[in-house]
């Protein structure tokens, strides 16, 4: 066990997450300008590939009138992204998945979880510079379930998750140079651990197909979550990339999403639509150091900050709140988002998202405004195209737009914007899955803190400025 550090802050995208999308946005090198890029995985309409990124601008998701908000920009990604994967890999890119941007925000990285491709754009144009395809693994199958950039850029990491292989590919934004380096890959399926046990087993590990790699701020360290149950954390410098700490499925349960950074620790969770583990909210806190592959299974030792089966849950995106006060873990069945205090690692409230909106939303990731004031939360659609459909379906395919109260400790669910993909049978096919927040090259002078006071103003005055005014 360790003990929780005191708040430290972290440059910006040192909790490269998602995932969580979870983003320390302190970097005084960018002003408060920033987009949102939402990610439709359904197919472009009347295709088979593609699918659809609609960028928000920041300044239209403030206020009451956020739910009107639309994009500034909508790429089809059956266009000239598909091209390109067509032209450099022979094949189409289906179901785009994750998104993440590098540490500048110069490039975003885009995976598309079934056909295995990785997309990588320059940001500002919106235009697609490299497309590569994840190799053939177990049973051939090949997915890119996310493409993790480095804080450092120096590397992208790639959860190649039917393949179950942990793939790297090496990055150098500048030049716009990405290469996938396969002597660097781990054969999850097949490998063998520093301990001499078998990296895949019935009882260890039994289902080893990656689902996230979170990488820590130092770049050194990589998280690496797995459907069944059990986690590596790996060298990801190294070639072959080396396994430095393993956890079995008692330790670490299943089907966990992702992580995020903040306070000195890393925080993972599990949660359910796998046959091992079908209902689970569980959420863990590990140390960043005493990694070794000389340490035997399950060392260091994580803690357990709060699990329950009780009810049908799914513990899935992560978010960290401004000053890595707390960290909201959000779960797509029951409609909310748990709120931890990471000085102490208790759950200190529940938000419900049934509130607000309509019912059934399914939240699914999340990122939060550089202002700290907002959480923009990926919605499912009513016929999802990943994760299990009993906990993945959603009413609203869309933006959901929360605002964060008690500077960070809690929050309302305040504005949905739907996003649409009608088929041929009037079905609508929209799945918003990936989210990412993108802050815009508006340089600030040095010296100037993102974290002013007048950007530390308590969020509950917004309460007071959406109410119509009284004439005195």
């Amino acid at each position: 066990m360790f003990m929780f550090l005191p708040c430290t802050f972290i440059s910006l995208f040192a909790t490269v997450t998602f995932l969580t999308v979870s983003i320390g946005l302190t970097s005084p090198t960018f002003a408060k300008g920033f987009e949102v890029w939402l990610v439709d995985q359904s197919n472009s309409n009347g295709k088979t590939f593609g699918g659809t990124i609609y960028i928000y601008d920041g300044d239209d998701l403030d206020g009451t009138a956020a739910s009107s908000a639309t994009p500034t920009d909508v790429l089809d990604l059956s266009g000239a992204t598909s091209t390109l994967c067509l032209d450099s890999t022979g094949a189409n890119p289906v179901r785009p998945h994750m998104v993440f941007f590098n540490s500048t925000h110069s490039h975003a990285i885009l995976s598309f979880v079934a056909s295995g491709h990785v997309v990588i754009f320059n940001a500002k144009t919106r235009a697609p510079v490299t497309c590569l395809r994840t190799s053939a693994g177990a049973g051939g199958a090949r997915q890119a379930h996310a493409a993790t950039p480095a804080p450092d850029d120096s590397y992208i990491l790639v959860s190649n998750q039917n393949g179950k292989l942990l793939e790297r590919i090496n990055a150098n934004f500048g030049t716009n140079t990405f290469t996938l380096d396969a002597p660097a890959t781990i054969n999850l399926a097949t490998c063998t651990t520093p301990n001499g046990f078998p990296c895949q087993d019935a009882a260890r590990r039994p289902d080893n197909a990656p689902i996230v790699a979170v990488v820590d701020s130092s770049s050194t360290l990589g998280f690496i979550t797995l459907r069944g149950g059990g986690l590596f954390v790996i060298n990801p410098k190294l070639t072959p990339m080396q396994i430095i700490a393993e956890y079995d499925r008692n330790t670490v349960r299943g089907a966990g999403f992702a992580g995020a950074q903040a306070a000195g620790t890393m925080y993972v969770n599990s949660g359910g639509g796998s046959v091992l583990d079908p209902q689970r909210f569980d959420v863990y806190a590990f140390p960043l150091s005493g990694y070794s592959a000389a340490n035997p299974s399950n060392i260091p030792t994580p803690k357990l900050l709060y699990s329950d089966d009780t009810v049908v849950r799914d513990s899935h995106g992560l978010v960290v709140t401004k000053r890595e006060r707390f960290l909201w873990v959000l779960d797509r069945e029951q409609n909310v988002a748990e709120v931890f205090n990471t000085r102490t690692g208790v759950n200190i409230s529940t938000i419900d998202l049934n509130k607000g909106g309509p019912a059934g939303l399914a939240p699914d990731l999340a990122g939060r405004s550089p202002a700290g004031n907002r959480v923009f939360v990926s919605l499912r659609g009513p016929n999802p195209l990943s994760g299990d459909p009993h906990l993945s379906t959603g009413s609203t395919p869309g933006l959901g737009i929360i605002q964060v109260t008690k500077n960070g400790k809690n929050g309302k669910l305040k504005s949905v914007i739907p996003i649409h993909n009608i088929d041929a049978d009037r079905i609508e096919r929209a799945d918003a899955h990936g989210i990412g927040i993108r802050l815009k090259e508006t340089p600030r002078s040095q010296g100037v803190d993102m974290l002013d006071p007048e950007e530390d103003e308590d969020e509950d005055k917004e309460d007071n400025r959406d109410k119509p005014r009284m004439e005195k």
